[in-house]
């Protein structure tokens, strides 16, 4: 394994990705209903002619999971003589949150655009009585950075290395036009906005405080950033494909995943003559890392755990991995290698993730951002 493999996906990481490993065949065992016949695996005993679940996810991976679904299904049917039916529900990551607490919909696997989420729904699971986290273990699906997207003829006349350079130019009166997903709607926007807090105060994300929240330097350095905001929106990819084809006059900048600079750099290019190249803030980036949860729940049954454990054996498996890829996503397993034509400069992006890599931050913290981005976003969108 390369080194650049390991600094892109940190030692917890690892640990993560074998545990999730693990989930398929722990659950195989405890219910002792596998054997060998004829070098493939069967199920025996008590076993239903079908298994359905639920998953719950959000839209950024959606063209990967469509793909990749119905042939797990054809999959475990060849391997285990059992129909699976996976049922696909798609919205976005803070809606997730609002349909599981609510009991509205009850998925056996749950999976936002990323881990930061998993603190807030805990908290907000045992909030409501529970003694138990709904989200105990959980392993890394696919990997996107958070980066600042920016037209490469306005990178080249302004140094923009991080949200700090976002700061500077607009206190000193750049004319530039931002934006960023409604956090209150898109993971990726509260990712954008946590980045944001957390240079405001100086500290890592994980060690953002409520108190930092309400620091009047902290909410200034937010707000003067904000206030060069020109549109906030449901979804990230809508920033991508909105100003590729609106141009540089339209937006100058804005925070989004990596695999949107990746979907929409050449067409920038082609249509503008100045291709979307994604800088990674300096201070450090968050990871999309499209978390793969087992719901602790009492709807989970353990035919659907079962199931699911294969589904995560399956979506991390070389090839589906290498499929994610040319969707924008890094792959989660270590094991197969980055597409250097995927992940290269000629799409606005770097094959190396060279900026430290941050930790999200508490529970408690996210709710009460959430809240005070509120009071610092442009009031005139």
């Amino acid at each position: 394994m390369s080194v650049r493999r390991r600094r892109l996906f940190p030692r917890r990481g690892y640990i993560l990705l074998m545990v999730g490993i693990l989930i398929g065949f722990l659950a195989f065992s405890s219910i002792s209903l596998a054997f060998f016949q004829f070098g493939r695996p069967a199920i025996v005993g008590e076993t239903p002619e079908k298994i359905e679940f639920e998953f719950l996810y959000t839209s950024e991976k959606q063209g990967w999971i469509e793909e990749v679904t119905p042939k797990f299904e054809r999959w475990f049917l060849e391997r285990f003589g059992v129909e699976v039916s996976v049922r696909l529900t798609v919205t976005g990551t803070h809606k997730t949150i609002n349909l599981i607490l609510l009991g509205s919909e009850k998925p056996t696997v749950w999976s936002p655009a990323s881990s930061i989420w998993i603190p807030y729904l805990n908290s907000m699971w045992r909030a409501e009585g529970h003694i138990e986290d709904i989200a105990q273990d959980w392993t890394p699906l696919v990997l996107s950075p958070i980066v600042i997207a920016g037209w490469e003829s306005f990178l080249e006349k302004y140094d923009v290395t991080g949200f700090g350079d976002l700061y500077g130019h607009a206190a000193e009166g750049v004319d530039f036009k931002y934006g960023h997903p409604d956090p209150q709607l898109s993971n990726g926007g509260v990712m954008v906005a946590i980045l944001e807090f957390a240079e405001a105060a100086g500290k890592k994300p994980e060690d953002l405080s409520i108190d930092d929240l309400k620091r009047e330097s902290v909410l200034e350095f937010v707000r003067m950033i904000e206030s060069k905001a020109v549109m906030y929106g449901e979804s990230t990819g809508f920033f991508g494909s909105w100003a590729a084809e609106n141009g540089p006059a339209a937006i100058s900048l804005f925070g989004v995943y990596e695999n949107v600079v990746i979907e929409n750099s050449l067409k920038a290019r082609r249509k503008w003559g100045d291709p979307i190249v994604a800088v990674y803030p300096k201070e450090g980036t968050l990871l999309s890392d499209h978390p793969f949860v087992i719901l602790n729940a009492e709807w989970v049954g353990k035919w659907e755990r079962f199931a699911a454990g294969q589904y995560l054996l399956y979506l991390l498996k070389d090839d589906v991995q290498e499929l994610a890829q040319k969707h924008g996503f890094r792959p989660a397993n270590p094991s197969v290698p980055l597409d250097p034509k995927l992940f290269s400069t000629e799409n606005g992006v770097q094959y190396e993730l060279a900026v430290p890599v941050l930790k999200p931050l508490q529970g408690e913290v996210m709710k009460a951002l959430l809240t005070t981005w509120v009071a610092v976003r442009n009031p005139g969108i």
